[in-house]
């Protein structure tokens, strides 16, 4: 018989497997030599008192064999099947080229960047030196920005698709099985590159093709039915089935189908700052302690407040993490955040937005690019104010509450540099006035919160597209081109790696074969 419970362990405890074993025997009220093994199925941190737990459901085996849960896929090989192109190998791409073996279907991967590894160097050069290559950066490349960003894996999307899939795949190609049980799933940038790397294998054993340094210029349609695509290598590729996956910040696709006149549309996105605070203040407020206990991770923080009716949120949040450089063109300024594995680097940083809509920007209604301008200009002043180099705008938290320039700027990770501005000069008028209203009551809410110790560096400009390119809501294709499926977070159907794979999924299992 199998029994599943609610268990709640002190950190002291956490690794402690016959404590753990034995809790669960008193709870269930059967002697522990009846169990003959338990997994745990879900856990997560209550911080909501001053005792901190590990909140688990296990699972017990009593009085019959153990079986560990266990996960195989059952992908085909695909040497001479029917082909897929797919557009961009970020989450989106890849999860659609994986659920292309498992259908029996040929997955042609292309992408504008390089492999996962060789994309290294174009980010140290970034980092080092300013420099941004257009097409290998922190979004383009294999495994797309997911790969440079962090892994978290938390969703809200179980209603979209299979969530425990996407996570399975990732532990079958080497993510710890923790992924599958943690109630914030996360893998860490320095492993994610490894198990980037295994999938790709997997995709080229079973006959799959991935093409890197090779951008797609052009689609070919025609009689409303796409036929393949043109590359910037000069090849043409045949295909009568495109996954479009190809990220938030593929400007050229939008203009590509602007050019074509293929239907596009704006669509709100959101945009603020990247906030950094020392790791323990963090630790401290929510773990309610002067140090935080060894077996507890670095903690992390959610807020959200409305300011003159409009939502200022807390987005990406990276404990013991790092501020990047996103952007993906010269002169301009974009971060994000990222976290290795152990989450142990000095700093937690979190995305601190304000959605941004049509009615903000004027013509949006009747423009498709007009958020996307209105998001560029942005970038384009960050990089201004900063003096260049990727310099990132920025200032201490209550200076720009008190709209006082800083005089000095505390430690961070954003490894190009900072330089002290007055950040309302940067934002939109309603963008920073939001945030100054909100930061205080983020204070008050959470303590230790709302301090000089905290930078804010700017933009945090790329939460998800502002360009939509639409698709039928029963069969994923666009409406004007049979053949086409706009997928992922650049078509605007995901946010996030989970999200993003199972968009992909979705794409492949809507293709009539």
């Amino acid at each position: 018989m199998q029994k599943e419970i609610e268990i709640a362990v002190s950190p002291d405890f956490i690794q402690d497997e016959k404590y753990i074993r034995s809790l669960t025997a008193k709870q269930l009220k059967v002697a522990e030599n009846r169990i003959t093994g338990l997994y745990v199925r879900k856990r997560s941190i209550d911080a909501r008192s001053r005792q901190v737990v590990y909140r688990m459901r296990v699972v017990a085996f009593i009085d019959e064999p153990y079986i560990a849960p266990s996960y195989h896929a059952d992908v085909q090989q695909v040497h001479d099947a029917k082909p897929v192109i797919i557009i961009g190998a970020g989450p989106a791409g890849l999860f659609a080229a994986y659920r292309c073996l498992e259908r029996g279907l040929k997955p042609i991967v292309i992408e504008r960047g390089k492999a996962v590894r060789d994309r290294r160097r174009d980010l140290a050069r970034i980092n080092k030196e300013g420099f941004v290559n257009p097409e290998s950066n922190y979004c383009f490349g294999e495994g797309g920005a997911g790969t440079y960003s962090d892994g978290k894996l938390y969703t809200r999307s179980d209603k979209r698709g299979n969530v425990q899939k996407v996570l399975q795949i990732f532990v079958q190609h080497g993510a710890t099985e923790d992924i599958l049980v943690d109630a914030r799933p996360h893998i860490g940038t320095n492993k994610l590159p490894h198990i980037i790397e295994d999938m790709r294998n997997t995709i080229l054993n079973c006959g799959g093709e991935i093409h890197f340094d090779c951008r797609v210029d052009d689609i070919l349609v025609q009689f409303g039915k796409v036929e393949g695509v043109k590359t910037s290598t000069g090849e043409t590729i045949k295909g009568d089935h495109i996954i479009l996956a190809t990220g938030h910040s593929a400007r050229d696709i939008f203009h590509l189908f602007k050019n074509k006149g293929w239907l596009i549309e704006a669509k709100p996105f959101a945009l603020g700052v990247r906030i950094e605070h020392p790791q323990e203040i963090i630790d401290q407020a929510q773990y309610h302690c002067s140090t935080r206990h060894e077996n507890l991770p670095p903690a992390y923080y959610s807020l959200v407040e409305q300011v003159d009716g409009r939502g200022v949120f807390s987005f990406c949040m990276c404990p013991g993490g790092i501020i990047a450089p996103c952007a993906t063109d010269h002169e301009e300024i974009v971060v994000n955040g990222w976290s290795p594995s152990k989450r142990n680097n000095p700093h937690a940083n979190s995305g601190t937005v304000i959605q941004i809509n049509m009615e903000d920007v004027p013509n949006a209604a009747t423009d498709p690019f007009a958020l996307l301008a209105f998001q560029q200009a942005i970038e384009q002043k960050a990089f201004i104010m900063g003096g260049g180099q990727l310099v990132a705008p920025a200032q201490r938290m209550v200076d720009f509450v008190e709209r006082r320039v800083s005089n000095s700027l505390p430690e961070n990770s954003y490894k190009p540099g900072t330089r002290s501005v007055d950040l309302g000069e940067v934002l939109p008028d309603f963008v920073h006035r939001a945030l100054r209203g909100a930061l205080p009551i983020f204070g008050k809410k959470m303590k230790g919160y709302y301090t000089n110790e905290a930078i804010l560096v700017g933009v945090e400009s790329r939460t998800s597209s502002p360009v939509r390119i639409p698709r039928d809501k029963d069969t994923l294709q666009h409406p004007d081109i049979e053949g086409l499926y706009p997928c992922g977070e650049g078509a605007g159907y995901a946010g996030g790696i989970v999200s993003a794979a199972i968009d992909g999924i979705n794409c492949i299992d809507a293709i009539k074969i």
